[in-house]
């Protein structure tokens, strides 16, 4: 009896150490080692990254859907997402009331010349202010950094008039011409972060550069530049696509014979219906909706497109340009 006993008490006892591990794995399963590493946290984390997902990709699937459904499916309430025929009119539309080819050759002239001029202009500058020692020279970060703050609806007039006797009206040097003098479109966001990066530079490579006889044009060509590719992609990222959606300015200084794609599509309704949107026509209108659907996904698409390759320096670049000493 007592032999049965004993045995009783140690199956028991296995029993509960059996019981014990297996909720042990469970909770190490569910909840990790770190209350960050568990499958509990990363359900959690792919739902709310789910839910962000749609938020941001909810307008960029609506767009698909409504430029590809016929006049029947935009009146119909019953079909919402996937059109019943596809059509491609819209889009056809669309090209034609862009006059797209020339128009994207403009918009691209505008994006990518100024873009790289930003680069080496606001590069060269935000060196200066990270490692040079010169008279004002925080006086003159200040100044940068109002520019950066002023709107441009304030000083839109003085500009026009300048612009308009200098005849720089409706061509790309209303954007080439001041990205060369650093003031250029958020050129002075630009500054602040190169600055930024080039303070997390080790001051020992350059020391190293000049003791070797190195002057300061091949120090910064030679040495700072190849190191500073990532913030160089930003900058150039970040001047690109707001050259490129840039609207107000566009349509102040670039009425006619050199049109960007973000003015044409302002006036798309007036190019392919011969008449100017309507009070009615501001708000949907099955009509037109269609088109202009198709328009934004033409103008949205080539800046998505140059994201999705340079991505993964993008992200890099972020990362590092956020780095100081």
């Amino acid at each position: 009896m007592k032999a049965e006993t004993v045995m009783k008490q140690l199956t028991s006892q296995a029993r509960l150490i059996l019981i014990g591990r297996r909720s042990q794995k469970l909770k190490l399963l569910l909840l990790g080692q770190h209350i960050n590493d568990g499958m509990a946290a990363k359900l959690f984390l792919y739902f709310m990254l789910s839910i962000v997902s749609y938020l941001y990709l909810q307008p960029f699937f609506y767009m698909i859907s409504t430029m590809l459904k016929s006049l029947g499916d935009l009146l119909d309430p019953t079909v919402q997402w996937i059109p019943r025929v596809i059509d491609w009119g819209n889009l056809r539309k669309a090209l034609d009331g862009l006059n797209f080819s020339e128009s994207l050759v403009n918009t691209l002239t505008l994006a990518v010349v100024p873009s790289l001029i930003s680069v080496l202009i606001c590069s060269l500058t935000g060196y200066a202010l990270a490692r040079l020692q010169f008279p004002g020279k925080n006086l003159f970060f200040a100044l940068i950094f109002i520019t950066f703050l002023i709107p441009p609806q304030i000083i839109i007039i003085p500009l026009y008039v300048i612009y308009s006797k200098l005849g720089w009206l409706n061509s790309p040097f209303v954007f080439i011409i001041p990205a060369l003098f650093g003031q250029g479109l958020k050129s002075a966001l630009f500054i602040i972060i190169f600055r930024q990066f080039f303070l997390s530079l080790p001051k020992a490579l350059e020391e190293a550069a000049m003791i070797d006889g190195a002057s300061m044009f091949r120090l910064f060509f030679r040495i700072i530049i190849p190191l500073s590719v990532p913030a160089c992609l930003v900058v150039f990222l970040f001047s690109f696509v707001w050259h490129w959606n840039e609207g107000y300015l566009s349509s102040m200084f670039l009425t006619h014979d050199f049109i960007p794609l973000s003015t044409r599509l302002s006036n798309l309704e007036t190019e392919i219906f011969g008449q100017a949107p309507s009070m009615e026509m501001l708000a949907v209108n099955p009509v037109t909706e269609g088109t202009k659907m198709a328009g934004a996904f033409l103008i949205v698409f080539p800046p998505l497109l140059v994201y999705m390759i340079a991505q993964r320096w993008f992200v890099e670049g972020i990362e590092r340009t956020g780095l100081v000493d």
